[in-house]
């Protein structure tokens, strides 16, 4: 198998780095990792993982095959199947285990959150039936439903390594993106933060519905002005809130 020159690797990546005029330190923005993390491939220490490789090169101005083989190489440059089959073993070895999905787990949450999905659809069905759904009702619980969905069946319940190695304030997969500014996502929060995402789903797709059912009922004219404030400070507040409570706590 191709090996690559870690030394090799790290004067390419600082060559290209100092060419496109960034510091370590804003190259490492630019990836969501440390600037330490960027030190450690530049002076030969480590090796970025396999899922930093397309956004790295990108932002080098290179292919993703000139990264691996640490130089540039002319368009008309042919490469033979060989030495692409070599290189694709390279990129594959530095990959992570298969993650580790909540659907591989066996545990309760999905069961509750389809009980949570039921509560919500009879709870939409009685409201509407009473006067007028506020709007903002029909922002919460999807919002919820597709939370819910995605952290009780989808979720990686473990982080790649490379978050454990440095500071990362993202997550992001297959399109979910979810970024914590001053929060530091890895192994040790993450647990606590994927059941703060699954309680509040399965309680705003639930329990939302059934507020609006009994306000409508009460009050329909304050409801439909006290309902947006009601999502954004006990709907989302209670999201976020908890979010970063847990996640510095085991941070």
């Amino acid at each position: 198998m191709y090996e690559i020159d870690k030394k090799k690797f790290g004067a390419f990546v600082a060559q290209l780095r100092k060419e496109k005029g960034y510091t370590q330190k804003e190259l490492a923005e630019q990836l969501f990792v440390s600037d330490k993390a960027v030190s450690k491939w530049e002076t030969a220490v480590s090796i970025p993982d396999t899922t930093l490789l397309i956004p790295l090169s990108e932002l080098l101005g290179v292919s993703v095959t000139e990264l691996l083989m640490c130089e540039r190489m002319e368009k008309a440059e042919p490469i033979d199947a060989d030495q692409v089959e070599e290189l694709v073993k390279t990129a594959i070895s530095y990959t992570e285990e298969k993650p580790l999905r909540a659907y591989h787990v066996k545990s309760s949450w999905p069961l509750i959150y389809v009980f949570s999905l039921v509560i919500g659809c009879i709870g939409l069905v009685i409201n509407g039936l009473n006067g007028p759904i506020a709007p903002t009702v029909f922002t919460a619980v999807p919002l919820g439903m597709v939370f819910g969905a995605y952290f009780c069946f989808f979720v990686k319940m473990k982080l790649p390594r490379y978050y454990d190695e440095n500071k990362i304030y993202v997550y992001y997969d297959f399109g979910f993106r979810m970024n914590m500014a001053g929060l530091r996502f890895n192994n040790s929060n993450w647990p606590y933060i994927v059941r703060v995402v699954r309680i509040w789903s399965c309680a705003v797709v639930s329990l939302f519905p059934v507020i609006s059912t009994v306000m409508t009922i009460l009050s329909p004219d304050f409801w439909m002005f006290a309902s947006l404030w009601v999502f954004l400070i006990g709907g989302l507040g209670g999201l976020f809130v908890p979010m970063y409570v847990v996640g510095k706590k085991y941070e």
